[in-house]
């Protein structure tokens, strides 16, 4: 028993997903989205992803547990995003795109018009949303999402259309 109960630990431990390594998926940051558009011009980024959750909402902690700690997300979303996360429930303070002061769940419901959760955002180097999808995401439609944004494709076609080339 105690051998398989080794051998059951040896496995979790090195199957832990890449974010248990120190790789994070989101940006550290101080609550100034017009500081962090300057930071993702600087970095060269495409723009900036926000993942809008609720601490208990179970799709959100879905999205955490099996999308947000691979290691293939976390190297795109790295590559061309400064990524950040918005509880919209939460009354912290923040400085949206523009440099007003709000309360994140003012920024995520009244600016971004946020009701279920997750919603995963898409913001332009402009702080203009060009993206949005409500709801779960697996690691295939997420990443496909993403590129989706980095392509422009958003210009041309709607997402659903854009996914059925990839089917």
């Amino acid at each position: 028993m105690k051998k398989i109960l080794y051998l059951l630990l040896v496995f979790i431990c090195s199957y832990s997903t890449y974010a248990a390594d120190g790789h994070t998926f989101f940006d550290q940051h101080f609550n100034d989205y017009s500081e962090n558009l300057d930071d993702a011009i600087d970095a060269k980024k495409d723009g900036i992803f926000i993942f809008f959750h609720m601490e208990e909402c179970p799709f959100c902690q879905k999205m955490r547990r099996n999308v947000l700690g691979q290691k293939p997300v976390i190297d795109y979303f790295k590559q061309h995003f400064l990524n950040f996360e918005v509880d919209i429930e939460s009354s912290v303070n923040l400085t949206d795109f523009n440099g007003n002061d709000v309360l994140e769940k003012i920024f995520a419901k009244r600016h971004n018009l946020v009701g279920a959760t997750p919603v995963l955002a898409f913001f332009d180097l402009n702080g203009k949303r060009m993206v949005r999808r409500t709801g779960f995401a697996n690691e295939k439609d997420f990443l496909l999402l993403a590129k989706y944004f980095v392509e422009k494709a958003y210009k041309n076609e709607r997402f659903i259309r854009h996914k059925r080339k990839y089917r």
